[in-house]
Formats: structure tokens, C-alpha cells, sequence
């Protein structure tokens, strides 16, 4: 309990001034988790199904909450991402930190990935870059690339 408290004045001290959003899987936790930061909201949250093995969509619209003195959207979970209205060239550009060293890579259009000479995996391997980002990124790289077409998109 202690380290429980603990770690949420630490997250408290975190948020302050900030704007966030808590967005994952139905059941991940989020409402559970804004009312331990704040019991005074009271938000509605529910049990995992054990037959579905999954949350059960409490949240219904988002929410803007003052909390801790930050700005949080409470969101609806999702079950999973279906499709990226992206490519992955367009991906670096959405990782404000990859997009302003990425001028320096040997290669233009690198993606990061496998290229030599990248500005990006260097400053990762270096500490600039947080590889928690960098690892983020790749799985949205793969998520994309791995994506099925949507040709119904293009019937007219």
C-alpha cells in the first residue's frame, strides 16, 4: 500500500500542468486508474468477462477530467487498432524527435529501421532518443506494413 501510494503522488507530480490521454484496451484500467488519482470522480468501471477474457466498455465518451492539476481525456477502451490511415513513410513524421534529426541520416526516406548511417538509431543507441519511443515506432511500422489493403475504400 505505501509503494502504491508512493508511486501515485509520484504520477501526480508528473501530470501536473499537463494535457493527457489515457487511451488503451477495454479493461487495461484507465478509469480504475484516475479514480486511485482521484477517488472524488467516482467513474464507473467494471469487471473483466471471464468468458470474452476482456473489458466490457464502461467508458462510453470521453471525458475531459481536472486531475492532479493536469487535463486528462478519459477515452472509451478499443479492442484493437483496425486500420492506419498512414503509410510508413508518413510514420517518422508523427515522432517530432525521429523527424527533427532525421535530416542527418546518410539515406533520404530512411525509416530508421535497417538503413546504415541512421541518424535516428544512433541517437537511440546514444540516449538522445528514448528507446521506449524508438520501440514504439517500430510497432507501428510493422503494424502498418503488415496491414491488409482496404479496397472497398477505392469501389465507387
Amino acid at each position: 500500500k505505501a509503494f502504491a501510494d508512493e508511486q501515485l503522488t509520484h504520477l501526480k507530480s508528473l501530470l501536473q500542468g499537463q494535457i493527457v490521454t489515457m487511451m488503451g484496451q477495454t479493461g487495461a484500467g484507465k478509469s480504475t486508474l484516475l479514480n486511485h488519482l482521484a477517488p472524488e470522480l467516482d467513474l464507473a468501471t467494471g469487471e473483466i468477462s471471464t468468458a470474452l477474457k476482456r473489458g466490457r466498455h464502461t467508458t462510453r465518451k470521453v471525458s475531459l477530467l481536472n486531475v492532479a492539476g493536469a487535463w486528462i481525456a478519459d477515452t472509451p477502451g478499443f479492442s484493437s487498432y483496425e486500420t492506419f490511415e498512414m503509410t510508413v513513410e508518413e510514420l517518422p513524421n508523427f515522432f517530432p524527435e525521429m523527424k527533427k534529426i532525421s535530416g542527418e541520416c546518410k539515406f533520404r526516406g530512411c525509416l530508421h529501421l535497417k538503413e546504415p548511417k541512421c541518424a535516428v538509431k544512433d541517437a537511440v543507441k546514444n540516449g538522445i532518443i528514448m528507446k521506449s519511443r524508438y520501440d514504439n515506432y517500430v510497432q507501428f511500422h510493422n503494424l502498418i506494413a503488415d496491414q491488409k489493403p482496404d479496397y472497398s475504400k477505392n469501389k465507387k
